[in-house]
């Protein structure tokens, strides 16, 4: 019987090629993204860092030739004058006001789209509509065809019953801004939380109805827990845009009868008393109390990724 050799298999030879560094493939892949960094920082960054080396200086438009540095003048002035203290204070008032509303009227909507029932995409999509608005069409909306005095639908109403026929705007300026305002992000709030109520654990709920709890029980006790997290973005997201919200403000008030807040104060600083350095600083607070409000955001919204890749 004569015995197999089988020969040796040649070890596969060595590549020639040379393979490029890690730094330089990182770079490769990100090179895609250049244009869109460098268009980012052109549009955003620039104009914001010219604005805060512009807060240091006692710069009146009016007098070009009297521009000098003034180091922390604007900011201890923005935040000593009373007028601008009363504009912070109505900013802060204005945000939590639409907000709390914004979110009860969104949650309650949540829950009502949540159920299934004949036409919810129709309902749907026509309680989305005012979030599609364009700011300012929403707030002309308000004032002409809402609340005029003479021809708006409210003081229609009122005649057609026999009630009085008040000026909204002027008797009540600041809760018609919050009603613009709270008619348009409702949708916004209801969408966050109605991702957040078909996101809960049906077998949990159909378990807590097994063991006899009522709708309020599971209401209070899963659902709301759950939704913690979504009441959260939501309103850290809303008071993102409330806080530097101008259009509401100057198209129903032009910032008059104490409703006007921070943003249009710069505005009316910066156009109408020309003082560009005062209001580059007032600009900057804005900024800064954004950038603290976003940075919590992305903390919710990091946190709830964790949570659904948790879960998957």
């Amino acid at each position: 019987m004569t015995a197999m050799t089988t020969a040796p298999v040649a070890a596969p030879a060595p590549s020639t090629g040379h393979r490029p560094p890690a730094k330089l493939r990182a770079w490769a892949t990100r090179a895609p993204l250049l244009p869109a960094l460098i268009f980012m920082i052109v549009v955003t960054q620039l104009p914001f860092v010219a604005t805060l080396v512009i807060s240091f200086f006692n710069w009146n438009a009016l007098y070009p030739k009297a521009r000098h540095f003034a180091g922390v003048d604007n900011y201890r002035e923005v935040l000593t004058d009373a007028d601008l203290r009363q504009s912070v204070g109505t900013t802060i008032l204005l945000t939590v006001s639409v907000v709390l509303a914004s979110l009860v009227l969104g949650l309650a909507l949540a829950l009502l789209l949540n159920r299934k029932f004949r036409g919810r995409g129709i309902v749907r999509t026509l309680l989305i509509a005012p979030f599609l608005v364009v700011p300012v069409a929403a707030a002309l909306l308000w004032k002409h065809v809402l609340f005029n005095p003479e021809y708006g639908l409210f003081n229609g109403l009122l005649h057609y019953v026999g009630g009085p026929q008040p000026d909204w705007i002027s008797n009540t300026p600041l809760i018609a801004v919050e009603a613009a305002l709270v008619w348009q992000w409702t949708p916004f709030m209801m969408l966050i939380l109605l991702a957040g109520l078909q996101s809960r654990d049906h077998e949990q709920i159909e378990a807590a109805r097994v063991d006899g709890a009522s709708d309020w029980q599971i209401f209070r006790h899963l659902t709301l827990p759950h939704l913690r997290r979504y009441l959260e973005l939501g309103a850290l997201l809303g008071s993102i845009y409330i806080v530097q919200n101008f259009d509401a403000v100057f198209t129903l008030t032009s910032g008059g009868l104490g409703t006007a807040n921070l943003p249009y104060t710069v505005y009316q600083t910066f156009y109408q008393a020309h003082e560009n350095g005062l209001a580059s600083a007032a600009g900057v607070l804005v900024v800064i109390g954004s950038i603290i409000i976003a940075t919590f955001a992305l903390r919710v919204v990091s946190s709830l990724f964790r949570e659904e890749v948790s879960r998957a």
